[in-house]
């Protein structure tokens, strides 16, 4: 994917504060979305026709990209267009707001295309219409080609101004799609645009992948492949294709995670009898023991700031969630609560842990505080693990299985994502069925 060329247009800033007009309680979800319009970009009368589709009808969808991304929130109720009563042209210059105050907007959005000289500009507007007054003013210039990602960026910028977080739209994820029976499962790499577009196969499954997971500070990706029924630990840039082998590792299950610098991959492999965990130097490749246990310990995952780690093990008897600095020292039992726990993640924000856990024979993500305290089991199913993070530390990713018959018919495995509120639960759109989903950071920064 070519890198979008953004050129700043900082119009205006009518407000000093940080406050949005919502206030994210992360505690009980929205259950009041904000009413907002989003009108469609109107076209400058000087703009050159495009190869890709009617230069009128790019206006619209990307108008429509940025209300999807808003909907698909729970934050936001996006309004009909067929009540709006002003046109896209003149309400990007000065809108009307008693009109827009009549359908009950609270905010608008409006927007402006440029195409010249085989470059597309966007300009966009957000309006706080009970206060008159307009938010913010920006504009990109990049090529026509890269109209989905501007969409996405516009949605960052409004998510951002109106929440007081940062937006996770211009993302991408990577999962494993898979295809075929149950027990003859085709499993590739792929990755897609956080909304489903853009889906692109990395592998060709000839052999079994799992667990991509995304650098935090660049695209690229680690996952684990069995060549030759050894598991293989691989790093592929997904803007050049490059791929190479970090090593062969005996025992490993998942593939690493990276260190928050994206400089380490942190792993747990099998090594004379006992699974432990270690972390390997992606420079140097000089690898480093850092549990040392008779029970197996495995599922690492740094903090952000990098200083601590969480890892499941059964070193207590049963499996649980513990936290430990990271070159191993302080190692601390964070559960206590009925069931087994396993897949600990930590936000990118610092302050909770994802986890997967079963009891009584039903899977549950949830979330806790870091300490272990405040867990909250936010959905339940039949099959269900492997959350990830969005970029902002609002949402979590991960993967759900249906029940099959003694054949292997009925079987699916599909991507869902819910709030760290335990609300706006939803299946994310996939070409095939999927496991293993890694979100990858913000593209623009």
């Amino acid at each position: 994917m070519k890198k979008i060329l953004l050129i700043l247009s900082l119009f205006l800033f009518s407000y000093k504060n940080a406050y949005g007009l919502i206030t994210v309680d992360i505690t009980r979800g929205n259950l009041d979305p904000l009413p907002i319009a989003v009108s469609p970009l109107h076209v400058d009368p000087k703009s050159e026709k495009l190869s890709i589709f009617e230069t009128v009808k790019l206006g619209g969808e990307i108008s429509k990209i940025v209300e999807r991304n808003f909907k698909s929130t729970g934050l936001f109720n996006p309004l009909k267009k067929d009540a709006f009563v002003q046109k896209p042209d003149i309400a990007h210059l000065k809108p009307r707001f008693e009109d827009w105050r009549l359908i009950k907007a609270q905010a608008l959005v409006t927007g402006k295309i440029l195409i010249k000289d085989k470059k597309l500009k966007v300009e966009f507007r957000l309006w706080d219409l009970t206060a008159a007054k307009e938010m913010v003013a920006l504009s990109f210039t990049t090529t026509p080609n890269n109209w989905r990602r501007v969409a996405h960026i516009i949605s960052d910028k409004i998510y951002e101004r109106l929440t007081g977080e940062s937006g996770y739209f211009d993302t991408r994820i990577a999962y494993v799609s898979e295809t075929g029976p149950k027990n003859q499962r085709i499993k590739k790499l792929a990755i897609m645009d956080q909304d489903g577009f853009n889906t692109k196969y990395l592998t060709l499954g000839n052999e079994l992948v799992l667990t991509p997971r995304f650098n935090p500070t660049n695209q690229l990706v680690t996952y684990l492949s069995y060549f030759k029924n050894m598991p293989r630990v691989y790093l592929l840039d997904i803007e050049t294709g490059i791929q190479e082998v970090v090593g062969a590792f005996p025992g490993m299950t998942f593939a690493p995670r990276f260190s928050p610098d994206g400089k380490k991959i942190i792993m747990s492999f099998a090594k004379d009898g006992n699974s432990d965990i270690y972390s390997m130097d992606l420079e140097n490749r000089v690898v480093e023991q850092i549990t040392k246990h008779p029970s197996i310990d495995t599922s690492p995952s740094y903090s952000p700031d990098g200083k601590y780690i969480t890892f499941n093990s059964d070193r207590s008897g049963l499996q649980q969630i513990y936290v430990m600095r990271s070159d191993g020292t302080q190692v601390k039992r964070i559960t206590h609560g009925a069931g087994l726990y396993g897949t600990p993640v930590w936000s990118p924000r610092g302050d909770l842990i994802a986890f997967t856990k079963v009891r009584k024979g039903r899977f549950y993500i949830g979330v806790m505080r870091s300490d272990g305290s405040g867990e909250r089991l936010l959905t339940e199913n039949f099959y269900q693990e492997a959350p990830s993070w969005s970029p902002n530390g609002r949402v979590l990713i991960f993967y759900r299985e249906t029940k099959s018959d003694s054949k292997g018919k009925g079987f699916s495995a599909k991507l869902w994502s819910i709030d760290i509120t335990g609300y706006n639960e939803r299946r994310l759109k996939t070409e095939t069925d999927a496991s293993d989903p890694s979100w990858s950071s913000l593209l623009s920064k």
